[in-house]
Formats: C-alpha cells, structure tokens, sequence
C-alpha cells in the first residue's frame, strides 16, 4: 500500500483515544472513514467534529464488538456506505478494574467482558470482513491490511496487576500470527499487521471504558477501576513515568501499514530488554523474569 487516497478505512473503538486519531489522521490523508464504537453519543460528536475541522465526511456505525452479529451488521454497513474495506482496525479495548486483586478473586464476568472486547472482538472482526475483503483484493489486485491492537502488556510482557488485559492482549497477538501465515497462503494482497501502542504507556481514556459495560458483564455499577487516570496506573505498577499520546500512535501505526509491515512496534531499550529477558528464560528452562 502506497497511499491512503481513496482507501475505505473501517476503525472500531473509533470515538476516543487511538481509533478516534486514526480517524483524523487517515481523513486528512484522503481516505473514506467509516468509525464505530459502542457509545453513540461519542461517535457522532467526534464525526461531526472531524468534518468540521477538515471539510471530510466520516461515516459512523454503532457497534459492539463483542457481539458477533453486531460486527457482521458493521461490515455489512461498512460495505454499503464505503463500497469496500481496504483498512480495518480492530481497536476498540476496554480496562478492567482487575488491579491490585487477586486472579482467583476476579469474577468470571470481568474475564468475560475482558476477552470478549479485546479478543473476541478481533475474533468477530476477522470473521465479519476477512471474506470479503480477501475476494476483492484477489479480483482486484488492490492492498488491503488489517491492523489488530495489541499491548506491550502481554502482547510482549505480562504485568501481574492486569491479568485479564494482558491475556487478552497476548490472544490478540497470537491470533495476529497464525491470521498472517494463513493469509500468506492466500495470495500477498490482504495481510495483516499488529500494533503495540507505546513505546510508553499510551495516554487514553480506557480506565473509563467501564461506562459502556453491557448489563450482561455486571454493567457500570460492577467494580471499578483502579485507577482514575494513566498516571495512577503508572505510579501503582512501578512503569516508566512517561506518557505516549495516541496521536503519535497513530501516526507510527499509518506508517507501518504504508512500509508493509506486520511487527508496528515502536523502538524502545525497556521493552527489547523485556523481550530479550523472557525469551532467556524461555531457552534456559528457567523461571519467568520477575516484572515487579
């Protein structure tokens, strides 16, 4: 892929943070957005603000994407309003309020919202729109990419405080690559990528997603979060005190798509240490690095 003009972009998680930066940046850069998320009101307010300080139209669906009919209801409308998928992000990710508790205190509904957002939710995405998007780039001969959201917190490592994102996180990766062997069998038009937002802790709003909990998870009165902001999360973890905003995330991301490449994984000492630890412990049979 040489150019995002023209390309029909579907982001899911789309009305804050990362997804909604991607918006903005692939809509300046001429392509036709469509943004989903489960809160509607954001949504709509971040479309009609995109359109107003770029002069772009950006097409919303209201979706949950731990329901995998309302992600097969979001390809079918991506398809009608954009005329095909050239992008997917499956972004949207929620946080939990897991911290500073136990594993076997957790509930089974924590676990369940957790891995139905974060991983079911690519699970539904690849399901929904790989079909069609791998026919059209073999009839046409055009790139296509999708790009899964991981997380340096499991994707690469795992933080003991947040053992249900970090095990979603670390599905989301794992999928990522069995989904690039299994494309590469299929032709070299439709790939896949997967990206680690970083290389610090991304400043976004997911310790608040708790607000779009579904009643079927325990919904916004289940326990809360934590920590209230990024900054709380940082200091309770023993993390960099350092912030990455999520437009430098997206900009990194959108890069990679164009350089073709499927590791969009900043450059950063500590998490090449973390890489290079575990994998030291791995070849010596050893025990896990400690990450406290």
């Amino acid at each position: 892929m040489q150019t995002f003009q023209d390309q029909a972009a579907v982001i899911t998680g789309g009305a804050s943070g990362i997804g909604r930066c991607l918006a903005e940046r692939l809509a300046q850069a001429g392509a036709r957005v469509l943004i989903a998320d489960i809160d509607a009101q954001r949504l709509q307010t971040v479309a009609d603000e995109i359109q107003t300080r770029y002069g772009v139209s950006v097409r919303t669906q209201v979706v949950d994407v731990s329901r995998e009919e309302s992600v097969r209801e979001l390809a079918d409308q991506a398809y009608a309003k954009l005329g095909a998928v050239h992008l997917l992000f499956n972004n949207a990710g929620v946080g939990l309020g897991e911290a500073q508790r136990k594993i076997w205190d957790l509930p089974v509904s924590d676990w369940r919202w957790g891995m139905d957002v974060n991983f079911m939710g690519v699970v539904h995405g690849v399901h929904a729109f790989v079909p069609r998007m791998l026919a059209d780039a073999n009839r046409t001969g055009q790139a296509a990419c999708i790009i899964n959201t991981s997380s340096n917190n499991g994707g690469l490592r795992t933080i003991p405080n947040t053992p249900i994102y970090a095990a979603s996180k670390a599905a989301v990766t794992s999928l990522s690559e069995a989904l690039y062997q299994q494309l590469l069998r299929e032709g070299d038009k439709l790939r896949v990528a997967v990206l680690f937002p970083g290389p610090h802790v991304v400043n976004t709003g997911i310790l608040a997603s708790k607000r779009n909990r579904p009643e079927a998870y325990g919904g916004a009165d289940a326990k809360g979060v934590a920590y209230q902001n990024m900054e709380d999360l940082i200091a309770a973890t023993g993390l960099k005190m350092q912030l990455t905003e999520p437009e430098e995330v997206a900009q990194f991301a959108l890069q990679g798509v164009l350089e073709n490449r499927f590791w969009l994984l900043p450059e950063s000492a500590d998490a090449d240490q973390h890489i290079e630890n575990r994998s030291a412990s791995m070849m010596a049979r050893g025990n896990p690095p400690s990450a406290w």
